[in-house]
């Protein structure tokens, strides 16, 4: 069987190296930041922001896992690691018994206050303030664009549309 492959044009490869460029940096920029200056990664503190920003700063472990995007392995596994610091606490829901939930402790909520300031200027600094205000707007409308791809049933919309 033959495939015909649609190969990149110049264009194309130059967007799509820098892209790749930028997925391979900022991960580890953000992580760095973190780790430095709250002892904890870029994922740690993704659970504990989207925890947070819910109702009683508790979330189902399987609506945890859409938000981030993550398997409920590794959501497990991160959880746990959080849970042992005393930041998050699981317990059965009570609503379905068979379910998990996730709560933001108190010093869960005081590691987000203290991990926010730091974490959102290194984002200002990393990318939003390279960017103008023009150049936001298309970046939102590419990566819709991209996300629709990824995600065409939208499983992740609510963490990115509750900000539109």
């Amino acid at each position: 069987m033959t495939v015909d492959t649609r190969w990149l044009d110049q264009e194309q490869k130059a967007v799509w190296v820098r892209l790749a460029a930028v997925l391979e940096l900022l991960p580890s920029a953000l992580d760095s930041q973190l780790r430095r200056d709250a002892q904890i990664t870029h994922f740690d503190y993704f659970v504990l922001a989207m925890l947070s920003e819910a109702p009683n700063r508790t979330l189902r472990m399987t609506t945890l896992a859409e938000l981030t995007a993550a398997t409920l392995a590794r959501l497990s596994h991160v959880v746990q690691r959080l849970e042992t610091r005393g930041l998050v606490e699981r317990f059965p829901c009570p609503e379905d018994k068979r379910a998990t939930n996730a709560r933001l402790t108190a010093a869960g909520w005081d590691k987000v206050r203290e991990a926010a300031p730091g974490h959102v200027a290194t984002v200002r600094e990393t990318v939003v303030d390279a960017l103008s205000p023009g150049q936001i707007a298309q970046l939102t409308d590419i990566l819709d664009a991209v996300l629709h791809r990824l995600d065409p049933s939208r499983a992740t919309s609510a963490v990115y549309e509750r900000y539109d």
